[in-house]
């Protein structure tokens, strides 16, 4: 519940970020900095407020992370600057270790034959969380035409999940299992060291890896849509509403009975295996657009649209329209088909991924560890867009899929070799 309100009050902003950068006359590159600019301080920020979890205990990290990105939200909704609207996102990405520090709590009371389908749990509030926020940002848009209500909205969420913690939550980390080792306060420096675990630098550079793909899909899957089958908003958000639908079922029903049948070793392979068909089914996807594409239409909406948070960095993506004489439904259900094996192996990946990490260190260790991983993602999430989009750009549209479905093959590969037997503790749960 923590989770899914956290992450209404995110998602709520994340589909408008880069209008509130424009509004104040950024250019390409101010608007990458704004979107680049919360992931870049996670990278920092929550392996700190993860290490400080397992020394200080979940909830008064889960209260100081809630606080500040509620203040975060404020600041967005007041700001008269392109350089607030900025700060607003440092302080987030900074202070904002929400998500891994609900995880670790998770793991606190979880164990390794059930670790899976608890962090699964937050997944599947995760993947809600993008299916309603959006939505919710897009009716506060409309009905107010000013950025500050959305703003504002997100902050109402983030102080409703101030009150579940501050009310609700148990504490879940007692004193006597909290880190009693070294103190470490620079989170970027805790990386390198963690890489040197045994086992446990191979599964962060997997989490990284698988990420860094994934997002570059997830990222110009609208794009791809709109070259190959003439689709605009309306087409995509239905797509996004299929995955995370797809989403929730998987880490809500199957993770946790596919985790006791296989272990998490061998989900994380077949998560990747999945991914690595449905991303070479999506470069596939044949150029026929929908039965209603015209366009001259579609030319029109997008001259008097916004572009794109991704268009946006790349400085303007020029791309070629369909031709209306291949219009059917054959690309959009190869595409619907491809789009399945995309969104169980994302369901799977993270989860499994997440559980081996908790495996390979002790029950004191908790938020550091998932903090390194949260961490990871963030950067992966700064990375993915631009590098996806000059490949899409130089490559051609299908490039990034092709690509990242061949890498995604031999990660799995490679895990089905290097994870083998890594369904153990190699420390203690003490």
């Amino acid at each position: 519940m923590l989770v899914f309100v956290d992450l209404l009050g995110l998602t709520v902003i994340l589909p408008l970020l880069h209008l509130y950068a424009a509004a104040f006359g950024a250019g390409p590159l101010q608007i990458a900095m704004v979107m680049a600019a919360f992931p870049l301080a996670q990278l920092i920020g929550v392996p700190v407020m993860g290490a400080l979890s397992d020394r200080y205990g979940r909830k008064p990290l889960l209260l100081i992370s809630q606080v500040s990105t509620c203040f975060s939200f404020i600041l967005l909704g007041l700001a008269t600057s392109l350089e607030l609207v900025i700060l607003s996102r440092l302080i987030d990405g900074l202070f904002g270790a929400n998500l891994s520090t609900a995880q670790a709590a998770l793991s606190d009371i979880t164990d390794a034959s059930n670790r899976s389908r608890g962090l699964g749990i937050t997944g599947a509030a995760f993947g809600l969380g993008f299916i309603f926020g959006p939505v919710i940002a897009l009716l506060a848009l409309e009905f107010s035409g000013s950025l500050a209500v959305p703003a504002f909205t997100a902050a109402i969420y983030s102080f409703v999940s101030i009150l579940v913690t501050a009310f609700l939550f148990k504490e879940t980390h007692p004193a006597e299992k909290r880190g009693r080792g070294e103190r470490h306060w620079l989170g970027a420096a805790l990386i390198p060291r963690s890489m040197l675990r045994p086992g446990l630098g191979l599964l962060l550079l997997l989490m990284f890896v698988q990420q860094l793909i994934f997002f570059g899909y997830e990222s110009l899957l609208g794009l791809f849509t709109l070259t190959r089958l003439g689709l605009l908003g309306r087409g995509n958000a239905l797509l996004f509403l299929l995955i995370g639908l797809i989403l929730v079922t998987v880490q809500l029903r199957y993770i946790g009975r596919w985790s006791a049948r296989l272990g998490d070793g061998r989900l994380a392979g077949l998560a990747l295996g999945l991914l690595a068909l449905g991303l070479l089914l999506t470069a596939t996807t044949p150029e026929a657009p929908h039965p209603l594409y015209v366009r001259d239409l579609v030319a029109r909406d997008l001259l008097s649209a916004q572009t794109t948070a991704t268009e946006a960095m790349l400085g303007g993506l020029g791309i070629e329209l369909p031709a209306e004489a291949g219009r059917g439904f054959a690309g959009v259900i190869w595409l619907t088909i491809a789009i399945v094996p995309v969104s169980i192996g994302a369901g799977l990946i993270r989860p499994a991924l997440n559980s081996l990490i908790t495996k390979r260190v002790s029950a004191g260790e908790y938020g550091r560890a998932l903090g390194f991983s949260a961490a990871l993602v963030s950067a992966a999430n700064a990375a993915a867009p631009l590098l996806a989009g000059l490949t899409f750009q130089q490559l051609g549209s299908s490039a990034p899929f092709v690509i990242g479905g061949l890498l995604m093959g031999g990660l799995c590969l490679w895990s089905l070799f290097s994870l083998r037997g890594a369904d153990f503790r190699a420390f203690g749960d003490s």
